[in-house]
């Protein structure tokens, strides 16, 4: 029996690992499957596995290789690890040792999406400053989408429903596969030169995949740089792309993109019966008003006439002559009681009433009243002036008495 030679494990590590090194197609591979035990080390190395249904390879990411891995890997992501296929000589097994790591199929594209939406938010393409309002009253809508599917069939039903004038234009797009992007963005440029009055661009639900065109860059430029509002409508309600956060108004649906553009007529008509109403109640309101002031320009106008003024002043001059009369004939009254009064005074203190009782006036002869006893000297000639006439005396004697009379007098 023939000996065989004895090798050592380190020795057949070693060969076996030559043996990869050697190989070309070990060299630089890629390998894709379903990311397991995921760790990512304190020391900036990320160690994980790769399967499918028929197996799995143990892969490590250095760290120096990270820096082209944009994206944090999970359990469960699908990935396309490209590297080598190396033998770890101390434990004797094989792994791929990751230079770069991509997503698989939908996780590329929502990696891309992801970056293409950032760019463009960098850009300012999302403010709210860019965006355009909706005409309150559309009288054409632009529908950018396939001529034939769900989509256009709800926003044509909804379209009659609510307003049967308003027309709509149908540019037929392609919106799903190659040459998608294009075919969206020629329809945007057409119906912008027909001058519809709003535009819905969008399609029926689907894949990411299937939904991709509108998240290309040129469809999100064209949305962009229209001068016609654009309402996008892509999927359903959970589904978002680039374009809706690019256009004026995002609708979750196209059937509520139709909802949104077209407006309701018989709403319309509620409006105008209601504003009918409002114009009504405000010019019986502004007529009353007005009469109200013709009203009273009309009393001041009569109050103001030269005519009236006349009556007024003569009205006025004939009070204060009643009141001049009244004061006159008050007064005039008051004079003659104060003047009967004076004569009743001067009645009784009259000389002729006093000579009418027995007096008489005395005078010298020099026509001075003689008011003293001491001052008649005797044989003076005195004028007795008496009731009736007057008499002229020579005084014989004269003879003092007592001031009895005087003092009762």
């Amino acid at each position: 029996m023939r000996k065989t030679s004895i090798y050592s494990v380190g020795q057949v590590n070693h060969y076996i690992k030559n043996l990869f090194a050697q190989d070309f197609l070990l060299g630089n591979l890629s390998v894709k499957g379903e990311v397991s035990n995921c760790k990512y080390h304190s020391s900036g190395h990320i160690y994980f596995t790769i399967k499918d249904a028929t197996g799995a390879i143990a892969c490590i990411m250095f760290a120096g290789h990270r820096k082209g891995l944009n994206f944090r890997m999970q359990e469960g992501d699908n990935v396309v690890v490209t590297g080598s296929i190396e033998v770890y000589e101390r434990d004797g097994k094989y792994q791929l040792y990751a230079k770069q790591i991509e997503l698989d199929g939908t996780g590329a594209l929502y990696l891309k999406y992801e970056q293409l939406k950032k760019e463009l938010e960098e850009m300012g393409m999302f403010a709210p400053e860019y965006k355009q309002a909706l005409p309150a009253y559309a009288k054409t809508i632009g529908v950018v989408t396939a001529p034939t599917g769900a989509a256009v069939q709800d926003i044509q039903n909804i379209a009659r429903r609510r307003n049967p004038g308003v027309k709509l234009i149908l540019y037929p797009a392609l919106v799903q596969g190659q040459g998608a992007a294009g075919s969206i963005v020629n329809g945007i440029h057409a119906l912008e030169q027909l001058g519809v009055d709003v535009m819905i661009v969008g399609r029926g639900g689907g894949s990411i995949e299937d939904l991709w065109a509108f998240n290309e860059e040129i469809v999100a430029r064209a949305v962009f740089e229209c001068s016609v509002p654009i309402i996008s409508a892509v999927g359903h309600e959970t589904d978002f792309t680039i374009i809706d956060y690019v256009a004026d108004l995002r609708a979750p649906t196209p059937s509520a993109a139709a909802e949104l553009a077209v407006w309701k007529k018989q709403d319309a008509l509620d409006d105008l019966c209601t504003l009918e109403k409002t114009m009504t109640t405000g010019m019986l309101r502004c007529v009353e008003s007005e009469r109200r002031r013709c009203r009273q320009l009309a009393e001041r106008l009569r109050y103001l006439n030269p005519a009236n003024q006349l009556n007024q002043k003569r009205q006025y001059v004939l009070e204060i002559e009643n009141r001049l009369q009244a004061q006159m004939e008050r007064a005039l009254l008051q004079t003659r009681h104060r003047l009967e009064r004076i004569a009743m005074q001067l009645d009784s203190g009259s000389p002729l009433k006093k000579l009418g009782k027995g007096y008489s006036l005395v005078k010298h002869e020099s026509g001075a009243t003689v008011n003293d006893f001491h001052d008649v000297r005797v044989g003076e000639q005195l004028t007795l002036h008496m009731l009736g006439g007057d008499v002229f005396a020579r005084v014989e004697e004269k003879k003092e008495r007592a001031n009895t009379w005087e003092q009762n007098r």
